[in-house]
C-alpha cells in the first residue's frame, strides 16, 4: 500500500500562500539572502528525497518506514513556512516538490466516503465447536442475528439510544478500540469468537477506557470482577499492576470466559452476555430449571435483575451497528493508529504529555490513548526518565518538537506541579484598632519622633524558625488530594507511602479525612 503523501486539503494552505509571495529579482538579493534561499531549496530537496526513500521502504514493508516519510513530509512545510518568511524565496518552485509527490501517487486510489470502513472480522474461526457455533450467529447472513435486532423491541430500543443520546459514547467507544484492536482482537479470533461481539462488550462495559472501575470492584476495559478475573488469570502482578487493566490480557480472560459460558449454555448468545453481566450461577441456574428456554421468555427474563436485562439487548444492539453502520448512517471515523514506542528523555506524567503534546490534529488530543495503551500507569504519575511508552507514529513526532525540551514543556510541567492549597492565604484573626481618647480641652500632644532603629539582631530562637521542621508523621487527606499530590508535598517516594498505608497501585485510591502515616517523607509541606 502506497504511504499517504501530502493531501489536496493539506496542500491547499500552502498553495494559497504562493498568492501572497512577492517576486524579487534575484540579482536584487544580498548575498545573505541569496544564501539563505539557496539552502532552504537543499533542505526541500533533502526531504523529497528522503520521502521518496521510505516509499520504496515501506513497499519493503520496514517497520520504520511510516516514521520516515513523517518526518520528511514535515520538514517540507518548515521549509515551505521558512519560505513564505524569506525575501527572495520562490513558493511556487518549492510547491513544486509536493506536486511531484502527489504525482508519483496518483495511482494510489482514494478514499471513497461511500465505502463501508467498518473493522469487520472477516477471520471468524478456530477450534471450539460451541465457540464457533456462537460466532455463526453473528454474522451478517445468519437469519437468527437478523430476527433478534429486526422483531426484537428491546434490541431496537437499545439500536435506538445508540443512535441518539449515546451516539457520541458509541462513536468513542470505536475510536478507543481502534488503539487497542491490535490487543484485543487476536484473542477472540484464536477461539472463534466474533470480533463485532467483544466490541458491543467492550462499548457497554467500558466504552474503551481502560481505567474504568464500578462501584461493585469491577475495573478494566471488560470489568472483571477481583474473584472471576483470577480465575481467569487477571488480578496483581506483584508489581503493584493489576492486570484486569491490561487489554490484552482482559480479552484474553474474556474470550475464556465465555467459551465457557458457550458449552455450558448451548451456545446461547443472550444467556452468556447475561452470564457476563449478572453472574454465571444464576444463569446456569436459571437456564437448567427453565428447561433451556429463551432469556426473552418471561419466566427467565424476569429472573435477571434490571441491569442485566439492559445490558444484554444493548451488547447486541452495539454488536449490530458494529456490523452494519450504513444502514443507519453511521460513521465511525478513522484515526492514525499506526503503532510506535517512544522514550521519555525527561521525568513527566501523562498529564504533563497530553497538554505539550496538544492536539496534533485531533479532536480531543491524546490523553486517552496514552492511558489505554500504558495501563500501569496513573495519570498524574511521575514516569522516570528513559521508561519507554507505547504510542503512536505520530505522537513521536510530536514529542520530539513539543516535549523533549523548550518552553512547552516546561509549561506543561508547570502546569501539572502546580498546588491549588498554595493560592490559600491564611492569616491570623484581625485584631481592631484602639481608639485614641479624645478630650475637649486640650489637643492631642503630637507623637514624638521616633530614634532612628538599629538593625534587629536575629535570635537563636529566630534561627532555628527559619529551620526546616521535621515532616509530621500523620496526615488527614483533604478534598481533592491524591497520593501523588501529598507525596510531592511532603517529599516522599510514592511506592514507599503507599506501602506505608496499604494503598494498592495503580490507582493509589485514598479518601478525603483519611489519615495517612508519612513515613520515609522529609519535608514540612
Amino acid at each position: 500500500m502506497p504511504l499517504p503523501v501530502c493531501s489536496p486539503a493539506r496542500l491547499a494552505p500552502l498553495a494559497f500562500a504562493t498568492l501572497v509571495v512577492l517576486s524579487f529579482d534575484a540579482a536584487a538579493l544580498s548575498r545573505r539572502d541569496q544564501a539563505a534561499v539557496g539552502a532552504l531549496s537543499q533542505r526541500m530537496q533533502a526531504a523529497e528525497a528522503r520521502y521518496r526513500e521510505a516509499t520504496v521502504a515501506a513497499r519493503n514493508d520496514d517497520p520504520g518506514a511510516r516514521q520516515a516519510a513523517d518526518g520528511a513530509l514535515e520538514d517540507m512545510e518548515d521549509v515551505i513556512t521558512a519560505c513564505g518568511k524569506q525575501r527572495g524565496c520562490s513558493m511556487p518552485n518549492m510547491l513544486a516538490a509536493f506536486k511531484r509527490l502527489l504525482k508519483s501517487n496518483a495511482d494510489a486510489s482514494p478514499v471513497d466516503e461511500d465505502v463501508d470502513t467498518t473493522l469487520v472480522d472477516e477471520s471468524i474461526g478456530g477450534g471450539v465447536p460451541n465457540a464457533a457455533e456462537a460466532a455463526s450467529l453473528l454474522t451478517e447472513d445468519n437469519e437468527r442475528f437478523k430476527r433478534m435486532v429486526q422483531y426484537n423491541p428491546a434490541v431496537q430500543a437499545g439500536i435506538r439510544r445508540w443512535l441518539t443520546d449515546m451516539r457520541v459514547t458509541l462513536i468513542q467507544s470505536h475510536e478507543n478500540y481502534q488503539h487497542m484492536q491490535h490487543l484485543m482482537s487476536p484473542a477472540f479470533k484464536r477461539s472463534g469468537l466474533p470480533e463485532a461481539l467483544l466490541f458491543g462488550i467492550m462499548a457497554k462495559e467500558s466504552n474503551g477506557k481502560v481505567h474504568v472501575g464500578s462501584r461493585a470492584g469491577a475495573v478494566g476495559p471488560l470489568q472483571f470482577m477481583p474473584a472471576t478475573g483470577k480465575r481467569f488469570g487477571l488480578g496483581p502482578d506483584g508489581t503493584g499492576f493489576d492486570t484486569r487493566y491490561d487489554p490484552q490480557s482482559a480479552a484474553n480472560a474474556a474470550a475464556a470466559y465465555l467459551n465457557e459460558r458457550f458449552r455450558e449454555l448451548d451456545s446461547n448468545i443472550e444467556m452468556s452476555l447475561a452470564a457476563y453481566n449478572g453472574g454465571e450461577g444464576r444463569a446456569r441456574r436459571v437456564y437448567r430449571e427453565s428447561g433451556g428456554r429463551s432469556f426473552w421468555d418471561a419466566d427467565v427474563y424476569n429472573q435477571f435483575p434490571a441491569e442485566t436485562k439492559d445490558y444484554v439487548p444493548m451488547v447486541i444492539a452495539a454488536a449490530w451497528l458494529y456490523l452494519h453502520p450504513k444502514e443507519y448512517g453511521l460513521t465511525f471515523p478513522k484515526v492514525d493508529t499506526r503503532q510506535a514506542t517512544l522514550k521519555l528523555a525527561r521525568t513527566a506524567s501523562i498529564y504533563e504529555l497530553t497538554i505539550c503534546l496538544g492536539n496534533g490534529g485531533t479532536r480531543d488530543g491524546y490523553m486517552r490513548v496514552l492511558r489505554n495503551l500504558n495501563p500501569r500507569y496513573e495519570a498524574d504519575q511521575a514516569i522516570p526518565a528513559g521508561t519507554t511508552l507505547n504510542v503512536t507514529t505520530k505522537m513521536v513526532g510530536l514529542y520530539n518538537r513539543w516535549c523533549a525540551q523548550g518552553e512547552r514543556a516546561d509549561l506543561a510541567r508547570t502546569l501539572v506541579a502546580s498546588d491549588p492549597g498554595r493560592a490559600i492565604v491564611r492569616t491570623g484573626a484581625p485584631v481592631p484598632a484602639a481608639k485614641p481618647a479624645i478630650t475637649e480641652t486640650a489637643p492631642a500632644p503630637a507623637p514624638a519622633q521616633p530614634e532612628a532603629a538599629a538593625p534587629a539582631v536575629p535570635t537563636a530562637a529566630a534561627k532555628d524558625s527559619k529551620k526546616k521542621s521535621p515532616a509530621p508523621r500523620e496526615y488527614r487527606v483533604q478534598r481533592g488530594e491524591t497520593l501523588t499530590s501529598i507525596a510531592s508535598k511532603f517529599e516522599c517516594r510514592i511506592g514507599t507511602l503507599a506501602d506505608a498505608n496499604r494503598v494498592e497501585g495503580p490507582r493509589y485510591m485514598i479518601r478525603p479525612g483519611q489519615r495517612l502515616k508519612l513515613d520515609g517523607c522529609d519535608g514540612e509541606g
